[in-house]
């Protein structure tokens, strides 16, 4: 048994390092392009269905939705953090390290979601109008949240190991864990909202259904040993200097995702100031985004392995040009994306919510500035991605905490009480552009310092 997973990691350590670019990084970012895209699609298709309930309701998922990026932060922290070395061990054929980084990883985020479980249900209340929540949004964001939270610990360690299968190069396993629990997920939501008439209870017990399918299905291929990484409790690390490892390299997808969420919550928290159509449109508005962006993420995670192995094994030529075919591919798509959203944006703002005039109203002006810097994400999304592949873990938390933490968390407390409510709209785009100027130096002078190991490994 051990000589097969030997040869599994030989094949996979060719296939890494030796295949064409482009095609090697076309073929791990498809399936996760699908499977972010899938899971952006469910997310974005509880806003929908649940936006038949009222304003307040679809109010109710954006306050959510924070909560569900804190989970999405706890994954991947463990999981890039661990994926990163990972790839980088198998690159260097040292896989008794990978398994006890996967395995450690694995029962770290299960035991943290666990806790965050067991903290949101004995404080329900205080916690959903820390968010955000209206008095009267509140019902509603109680009875979604509820069942999000009881989700949190198969959440969390269903994103260690998407990360985990990414690193290795099993991105196909992993988007069909997630794509499975994804599309049930969609065909759920309108069978427990309206036909069982559990009204926005339903959408949230779907949804703790379609990710408990989604765990156990990627959870199956490490029991049916369709991956060379072994998770287990005997594999857990002794060693304090792993699990710095993971939490360090870990860190960037700790501010990106956790000031994401932090950002999200005070994003809701002015809107509200102007009703719950403000926290209803930005909330369309941030799904809808992040669909689009779900894009660009899931071509920079089909890139990290190859950077990781590729940085693991010094072929420095074959990182750099991993990354300017995702950055040239990202930006094409991006493009069109931000043309086509801006043409249509009241349109998809009238998806969800065409009774309500000040909704779409409010949302199409956000959606159309948002949509403006999407052409800024590839360089400053690859940037960030490759830094943390490789293992520069500072470089890629400070790139990391800029956008949501350094530049979106000070705007949003600055700009409403300067420009009202165009101050909520316009603050993402601005803090979307200064964290692309912000990268630009970082890259320079890494992309220098590969030139300089390339001649010096000639």
């Amino acid at each position: 048994m051990r000589e097969n997973v030997q040869d599994t990691s030989e094949i996979q350590l060719f296939k890494m390092t030796a295949l064409p670019v482009p095609r090697l990084v076309i073929s791990l970012a498809v399936p996760t392009v699908i499977s972010m895209l899938v899971t952006a699609i469910y997310n974005t298709a509880d806003t929908f269905f649940v936006s038949r309930l009222g304003t307040s309701a679809t109010g109710a998922v954006g306050i959510v939705f924070s909560i569900m990026a804190i989970f999405q932060a706890i994954g991947f922290t463990f999981g890039t953090g661990a994926a990163s070395m990972i790839s980088r061990k198998l690159g260097a054929h040292d896989l008794d390290t990978a398994n006890r980084f996967a395995s450690t990883s694995f029962f770290l985020a299960f035991g943290t979601g666990l806790s965050f479980t067991l903290y949101g249900l004995f404080s329900l209340d205080d916690f959903m109008l820390s968010l955000g929540s209206t008095e009267t949004i509140l019902p509603y964001a109680k009875s979604y949240a509820m069942y999000i939270l009881l989700g949190a610990p198969v959440m969390c360690t269903s994103f260690v190991m998407n990360n985990i299968l990414r690193a290795e190069g099993h991105a196909a396993f992993a988007m069909v864990g997630l794509v499975t629990g994804g599309i049930l997920n969609i065909f759920m939501d309108p069978i427990f909202i309206f036909k069982f008439g559990l009204g926005i209870s339903g959408a949230a017990i779907a949804t703790l259904i379609s990710q408990c399918i989604s765990f156990s299905i990627l959870l199956s291929v490490f029991i049916l040993r369709r991956s060379s990484i072994r998770i287990s409790i005997k594999n857990i690390s002794r060693r304090p200097r792993e699990y710095a490892n993971i939490l360090f390299l870990g860190c960037p997808s700790l501010c990106r995702q956790g000031l994401a969420s932090m950002a999200a919550v005070a994003l809701n928290v002015a809107a509200s100031a102007y009703g719950d159509a403000a926290i209803a449109a930005m909330s369309i508005v941030a799904r809808t985004f992040m669909l689009v962006l779900s894009m660009m993420i899931g071509l920079g995670q089909g890139f990290m392995p190859v950077a990781g192995y590729n940085y693991g094994a010094r072929n420095y030529p074959r990182v750099k040009e991993a990354f300017w075919f995702t950055v040239k591919t990202g930006t094409l798509i991006m493009a069109a994306m931000a043309v086509i959203g801006s043409i249509a944006a009241p349109d998809i703002v009238a998806v969800f919510r065409r009774e309500d005039a000040e909704v779409i109203a409010i949302g199409t002006v956000a959606m159309r500035l948002q949509f403006a810097a999407l052409i800024l994400q590839p360089l400053f999304v690859s940037t960030n991605m490759l830094f943390q592949s490789t293992g520069h873990a500072a470089r890629a938390t400070f790139l990391a905490s800029n956008r949501q933490g350094l530049y979106f968390l000070p705007l949003i407390f600055i700009l409403p009480r300067m420009f009202g409510l165009a101050g909520v709209q316009i603050t993402q785009p601005l803090a979307d552009l200064f964290s692309f100027l912000s990268c630009i130096p970082f890259l320079y002078f890494f992309l220098k310092k590969l030139t300089v190991l390339e001649r010096e490994n000639l």
